[in-house]
């Protein structure tokens, strides 16, 4: 059996989604190890993404690209195209999101439970999302509207990408315990 983490991000908890979230999980098959909402810190969350030069030119890139896609002009809405300083941008905004409000945190197990999970919440874009996945149902963000209100796209959940990542998410925000 493997575990991964998720968490059901403020917009969500907001919007009173947490049960059927939850459901989506168990009824796929999931268990749940363990489960509490909290209000994050900001350090913790700081932790959860990555402060290197790689992953926030990767996250300024899609911001860009979202940008060329949509032939809008970034330089105007942000001041710069430059990946690096975009990538920094966004960081900042989803730390912002993640401490917003209460979020609820949970470790899952099952059968290929990573993909099991990332299958269920689909694209972080959620304009993106298929039907039937968690954000392809509940969430009505795009990256574009999110980027021009100069915050993180609300797309009510966050999973781990890897079992690596799991575990150190996991330990991030559970301690071990």
């Amino acid at each position: 059996m493997e575990k991964t983490f998720a968490m059901i991000k403020p917009d969500a908890v907001n919007r009173g989604l947490i049960g059927e979230i939850i459901s989506r999980f168990e009824n796929s098959g999931l268990k749940i190890e363990a489960l509490k909402m909290i209000n994050a810190n900001p350090d913790i969350v700081a932790n959860l993404y990555p402060d290197n030069e790689d992953w926030l030119r990767s996250v300024g890139q899609k911001m860009s690209n979202t940008y060329k896609r949509y032939e809008k002009d970034i330089v105007a809405d942000m001041g710069t195209d430059d990946t690096l300083e975009l990538g920094k941008m966004v960081r900042q905004w989803l730390v912002e999101y993640i401490t917003m409000g209460p979020i609820v945190i949970m470790i899952l197990s099952g059968n290929h439970a990573v993909d099991v999970v990332r299958k269920l919440i689909w694209d972080t874009n959620p304009v993106l999302a298929q039907p039937g996945s968690i954000r392809g149902d509940f969430s009505v963000d795009s990256a574009d509207f999110a980027n021009s209100a100069h915050r993180a796209i609300y797309n009510l959940v966050h999973a781990s990408g890897s079992v690596k990542e799991a575990e150190d998410e996991i330990a991030l925000w559970f301690g071990g315990n």
